[in-house]
């Protein structure tokens, strides 16, 4: 057919279809003994898979030998707390300290660590942090990192630094440069050719700064065929990898989604029943070291810990992980809803926040709105129903990589699967917060939640660092409030929130414009925030309700002399709020 050149040809198809040679399948157990060292710097990736398998085995390998890690990761979440317990540890970086399922909030082993002082804890942003490893994957020294400034995480850290310009101090933060990355993801071949599905988080950049390479877990093995099929997912090249281990369900208890390849592996969904009981188990020692003793030193390898889960535990993950699951829990959950117009101060809260966020969307124009956690988060939800019901052209955007998502009902996560496949576009961290919101062309308004704010709108999510309290950390915030347009803070109204000044800038509060509470909304005014709506008494009592509020701040909260009742909740607010949180993760706080 092509005459003198019939061989050549025949060379090149046979070797195109040949795939890479090597092969570097090995058990995690195997690669742990044969690649990590003590006293190294490692990094646990997050692109969005989380690799839970690899830090239950370097807890199980290494427990109680002080090898004295160093560890990063984006952040350290309740089941992540394992190597905390197992004093594998020297030094943490990261972004979050704390339990984040369901909902947020401070775990005590994180809390003792830095109560003790036993473990170095570096505070960071979302985005600073994922700059950190873009600039080691660049191999850049240092990258620009703007929402910083201002804050105490800025002065407390030595790889962060300012330079003056023509135009002012920029900030800067140097590169992330670990010994040894971790990566999970759906699928890789025997080389090492990883694949992840979107979001992407931080990405895999942490794959191209690593000193000594990186170890990939993977739910499946494929050959070159399927790579070049999905080649569009392919984030890793197998030159990068020093291991690739089949781990089934290696992101347990967290999930993944299978969006994208559907036809090819199947998602699971992040175990809640798993998460809520570790959870418990942590407020009590013995209680978790019970737990400890039977998931992590009971179990040998991760083959053992998938044994004792079960795999009616398994299939009903798989199954939930479906788009449409959340009807049947929705029914499931119906009995135990309130569907009255009775409400309790946080579903007041929530519904206020949302009338204001929609309120500051139509009157200033913004186009995005950036849902952070808790409260917070539906609140942001249920402005985004109502604008998009108006006419008004609005996208939810969360710091993972979710832009213009649809919510679904059953579980306010903010990183709920099942609104994966309801994105308008699928993208990371650099990308949303660094850009969609960071960037002076960015229409965002934040709807954040906040550990304290004081009278100038500074928010700490931090710590309190002369009572040795851990609260979590940044998170995402401290991009939002440096970054978007507009930001609304959705907190409790009690003494230790509301302060005088807070003893942690994680936020400064520049663009803090409202802070809607159980009792009341207060805007900021001259560059304070004063009272400007109260939430009724049951007695109808105006000045009892005001009093009341300037009694349960920590400051002297002045009052707008045009401050106003705020209606009540409609039950149409109610159930809609409801129908997102039927478990009463954020709403039944009130009751």
């Amino acid at each position: 057919m092509f005459g003198d050149f019939d061989e050549a040809v025949a060379r090149q198809q046979r070797i195109s279809r040949s795939g890479h040679a090597a092969d570097k399948v090995m058990s995690l157990e195997d690669a742990i003994d044969r690649f990590v060292r003590p006293g190294m710097f490692i990094h646990i990736g997050h692109s969005y898979a989380r690799p839970c398998a690899v830090y239950q085995q370097l807890a199980r390998r290494f427990w109680g030998t002080d090898p004295g890690f160093t560890i990063s990761t984006l952040g350290f979440t309740g089941d992540m707390s394992t190597i905390f317990s197992a004093g594998i540890i020297k030094k943490a970086i990261g972004t979050f300290y704390g339990d984040a399922y369901p909902m947020p909030g401070p775990n005590p082993v994180y809390q003792q660590a830095y109560r003790d002082g036993t473990v170095e804890m570096e505070h960071w942003t979302i985005l600073s942090f994922s700059l950190r490893v873009l600039a080691g994957a660049l191999g850049l020294e240092c990258i620009p990192a703007p929402s910083l400034a201002g804050t105490t995480i800025a002065e407390e850290n030595e790889d962060y630094f300012e330079v003056e310009t023509p135009d002012g101090p920029v900030g800067f933060v140097r590169a992330l440069v670990p010994d040894l990355t971790f990566l999970h993801g759906w699928a890789a071949d025997p080389a090492g050719n990883l694949i992840c599905a979107p979001p992407y988080a931080e990405t895999a950049a942490s794959a191209r700064s690593a000193r000594q390479g990186t170890i990939v877990t993977v739910e499946k093995l494929v050959d070159d065929s399927f790579l070049k099929r999905f080649s569009h997912f392919v984030k890793v090249p197998a030159y990068l990898v020093n291991a690739v281990c089949v781990v089934p369900m290696g992101s347990h208890p967290a999930g993944m989604s299978n969006y994208g390849l559907e036809r090819e592996v199947e998602g699971y969904e992040v175990d809640r029943e798993f998460l809520m009981d570790l959870r418990e188990r942590a407020k009590d020692p013995a209680r978790l070291q019970e737990w400890m003793d039977e998931w992590i030193l009971g179990c040998a390898n991760h083959e053992e810990y998938l044994a004792k889960l079960g795999h009616e535990k398994i299939w009903y993950l798989k199954g939930k992980s479906a788009p449409d699951s959340w009807t049947s829990e929705l029914v499931d959950a119906l009995p135990r809803m309130n569907p009255g117009p009775e409400y309790n101060p946080v579903e007041m809260m929530v519904s206020v926040g949302a009338r204001v966020i929609a309120g500051k969307a139509r009157e200033n124009g913004y186009r995005t709105i950036l849902a952070g956690v808790g409260a917070s988060n539906l609140a942001a939800w249920l402005a985004y129903y109502n604008l998009a019901e108006e006419g008004h052209d609005c996208d939810l955007i969360a710091e993972v990589g979710f832009f213009g998502y649809s919510p679904q009902p059953a579980d306010p996560f903010i990183f709920n699967l099942r609104n994966v496949p309801q994105c308008t576009m699928l993208t990371d961290i650099n990308d949303i917060l660094g850009s969609l919101v960071g960037a002076p062309s960015n229409r965002c308004i934040g709807s954040l939640g906040a550990g304290q704010v004081d009278r100038r709108g500074n928010i700490n999510s931090t710590a309190i660092p002369d009572m040795k309290l851990l609260l979590v950390g940044s998170g995402g915030a401290a991009d939002v409030a440096a970054g978007a347009k507009d930001v609304v803070i959705l907190t409790d109204h009690l003494p230790f929130r509301l302060v005088e000044k807070v003893p942690y800038v994680t936020c400064p509060g520049e663009r803090i414009t409202a802070v809607v509470t159980t009792r009341g909304l207060l805007e900021k005014r001259d560059g304070e925030l004063v009272l400007t709506g109260y939430f009724p008494s049951a007695d109808g009592d105006r000045e009892a309700a005001l009093a009341a509020a300037r009694e349960t701040c920590g400051w002297d909260l002045k009052v707008a002399d045009d401050v106003a009742e705020i209606e009540v909740p409609s039950v149409e607010e109610l159930r809609f709020a409801r129908m997102f949180d039927p478990h009463q993760y954020f709403l039944g706080k009130g009751d």
